[in-house]
């Protein structure tokens, strides 16, 4: 996932073309450590048997489920793209990530050690989940939550997230979990798309040393909502919370009343199990559908052969936020499945030192640690001497996830995290593809320092031309997933149609991720970043339209066009072009107020680094912004083709505008 390569050719136009030139070559190889690759969960012969019967395959993995009936039927593909797995199978997902570890003896292993931003912790056994996951299911019922309907969680990354949702599972209701930085505006979209029936949040979190209040924005939200008809409040800060009688109800005391006796229901393998929304390019987000079995199948399966877990040593530590996929799927399904320890921080990296990651693996004895690029790039901007003042000798394998990564940072994290000894697992995966899909696996592969390598067993992932055609090695085009798997989304929820057109419409019968890719000459898979207008910040899919939007809906804005250029530490920055109304006028003043309108309505992971306030934007005869050319200014690159532009003097005209000082923080 060479990040040199997309830097070069901007992110938009990656795949502009029917191939792409290798411009990168990577001659570096790290076998896998020998004892590793000696007592390895998954060694070469999953391949072979995967390449053999792919559908045997994934029964066999859903076998390492718990099932109240087992399944007989592994996939129904008989209306494609709507797959059904393991269909006529019925589970209950969060027996299998809790009672069944209690049932084999293990209530006494640590689920989850929570370690606070302000530096409380605690430890959750297995028996104790069950006891808190059982309260908060009979209290969901009590308040008239059950099996289909949906519930919004809106919570920080504290342990009763993890509870919320296998409280949810228990009873067959779906959560649809928004991520805690999010703006009441898009709260109260993802409620509404859902139609919850019940909030889940706290008074607040900890960020950055302070209280954080989330419950004011749920408030605004859900006053906007007739659906709605309570909202859970976690006390987690104690800060003064409004109240609205009768509707809001404290979390602590609805589950102390409960019994913690709740006898789970097996639901069938189709049952919704979340509505996880990701940004679309048309601005509204898209409700991206996951289900029971399927999905809790390959998270669990990817979680035990990527990572290499033993639940019996291991201590596991994944960075992501909960409010993201990688929470769900590797934070609360895939390792509770497994019977994982594993670590749950609330707070950022640098609280209340640049060093707090290390002393956290420190003092767990972190085995494995999963995190993104963005995480990487900021620890190497702070200096090596950080990591070097704390023990990391616990670790064994390290993971890389939520966008590609450049060979740089890689074999930073390697000498630096790792000690030249831990592979590194670079795993690319999607929302919508539930679970990773193209990842090296560490007992087995010779890994290659940006490269996510090869398709993982069971799944089918190639590189496609325009025309469909797969690409040779040392090819480039679009990465497409030709074969149906376990944990892929079921649909967009409430609109097949866009499913259908955002997805499936580009090739015919195979899924289309969105990604710009290369084979190189070993046919490995790297992985280019995103080819439409969605900006990756710091991991995280950003859409251009929702972020023009919240800029056009401030009075001193005409319009707006906004750009992922190239950055260091965040992999891209929103840089936004502007055209101001006629009684404005530009001044440092208005574009700190413009940037701080955007993180406002949208949230701070959309605030932009950048505002450039032009006479005018590049646009095409039809009307079309030439984002692709905004991107080569943002960039400071010569510029592409002009020809398409109904003025070619327009783009003079803005680099002749641009204010050498920058207007980020």
């Amino acid at each position: 996932m060479p990040r040199d390569t997309t830097d070069t050719l901007g992110m938009g136009d990656v795949v502009s073309n029917e191939s792409l030139a290798n411009l990168l070559k990577e001659e570096r190889r790290f076998a896998p450590p020998a004892d590793l690759a000696a007592n390895a969960n998954v060694t070469a012969e999953a391949y072979e048997q995967a390449d053999a019967d792919r559908l045997g395959f994934w029964a066999e993995q859903a076998r390492r489920l718990t099932w109240a009936t087992e399944p007989t039927e592994t996939l129904d593909w008989s209306n494609p793209p709507f797959a059904k797995w393991f269909a006529d199978g019925k589970l209950n997902v969060a027996y299998n990530c809790v009672d069944r570890h209690v049932e084999a003896g293990n209530g006494d292993r640590v689920a989850i050690h929570f370690e606070g931003e302000p530096g409380d912790s605690r430890a959750i056994t297995y028996a104790e989940l069950k006891d808190e996951v059982s309260r908060a299911a009979n209290a969901l019922t009590e308040l008239g939550v059950g099996k289909g309907d949906r519930v919004a969680v809106y919570l920080p990354m504290i342990p009763e997230a993890a509870v919320a949702m296998l409280a949810c599972a228990r009873i067959g209701a779906a959560h649809s979990v928004v991520f805690g930085g999010f703006s009441a505006d898009a709260i109260a979209t993802r409620i509404q798309d859902a139609d919850a029936k019940v909030v889940i949040t706290a008074d607040g979190g900890y960020r950055r040393g302070k209280p954080s209040a989330l419950k004011p924005a749920v408030d605004d939200a859900v006053s906007r909502i007739e659906s709605v008809e309570h909202v859970l409040v976690v006390r987690r800060t104690g800060q003064d919370t409004a109240w609205t009688e009768g509707r809001d109800v404290w979390w602590h005391e609805i589950t102390g009343r409960q019994s913690t006796e709740h006898t789970p229901e097996a639901f069938e393998a189709e049952q919704p199990l979340f509505i996880l929304y990701t940004s679309g390019t048309t601005g509204k987000p898209k409700g991206i559908l996951h289900t029971s079995g399927g999905y809790l199948t390959q998270a669990a399966y990817t979680h035990h052969a990527v990572f290499d877990l033993k639940p019996e040593t291991d201590v596991y530590w994944c960075t992501a936020d909960i409010g993201w996929v990688t929470g769900h799927s590797y934070i609360v399904y895939g390792p509770l499945a497994n019977g994982a320890t594993q670590v749950m921080y609330e707070g950022t990296p640098d609280t209340p030192h640049q060093g707090r990651f290390w002393e956290i693996v420190q003092k767990y004895g972190v085995t494995i640690l999963y995190t993104a690029p963005t995480a990487i790039r900021t620890f190497m901007k702070w200096g090596d001497d950080i990591p070097a003042k704390f023990d990391l000798s616990s670790l064994r394998v390290l993971g890389s996830v939520g966008e590609p990564i450049n060979p740089e940072a890689w074999m930073w994290y390697r000498k630096h995290i790792g000690a030249d000894t831990c592979p590194i697992v670079d795993t690319w995966w999607q929302t919508e593809t539930g679970a990773m899909m193209i990842s090296p696996l560490p007992g087995v592969t010779a890994t290659k320092p940006g490269s996510a390598q090869r398709a993982l067993p069971g799944i089918s992932a190639t590189v496609v031309d325009d025309e469909a055609r797969e690409v040779p090695d040392g090819g480039g085009g679009y990465l497409v997933l030709t074969e149906p798997w376990p944990s892929m989304l079921r649909t967009i929820w409430g609109d097949d149609q866009r499913f259908l057109d955002t997805y499936w419409s580009r090739f015919e019968g195979k899924y289309f991720a969105g990604d710009g890719a290369k084979k190189d000459e070993d046919g490995d898979i790297w992985l280019l970043g995103r080819v439409d207008d969605v900006m990756l910040v710091s991991g995280h899919n950003i859409s251009t339209t929702e972020v023009e939007s919240a800029l056009v809906s401030h009075p001193s804005v005409a319009e707006a066009a906004v750009v992922g250029a190239a950055d260091e530490t965040t992999g891209q920055a929103i840089v936004a072009f502007v055209i101001l109304r006629g009684t404005a006028t530009a001044s440092d003043e208005l574009v700190a107020e413009l940037r701080n309108h955007v993180g406002t309505t949208l949230g701070p992971i959309a605030k932009p680094k950048r505002v450039l306030p032009v006479a005018e934007l590049p646009k095409t005869r039809s009307g079309k912004i030439m984002r692709r050319l905004l991107r080569d200014v943002a960039e400071n690159r010569e510029l592409g083709d002009v020809t398409t532009l109904t003025d070619s003097s327009v783009m003079d005209l803005i680099q002749t505008q641009l204010p050498s000082s920058s207007s980020e923080d």
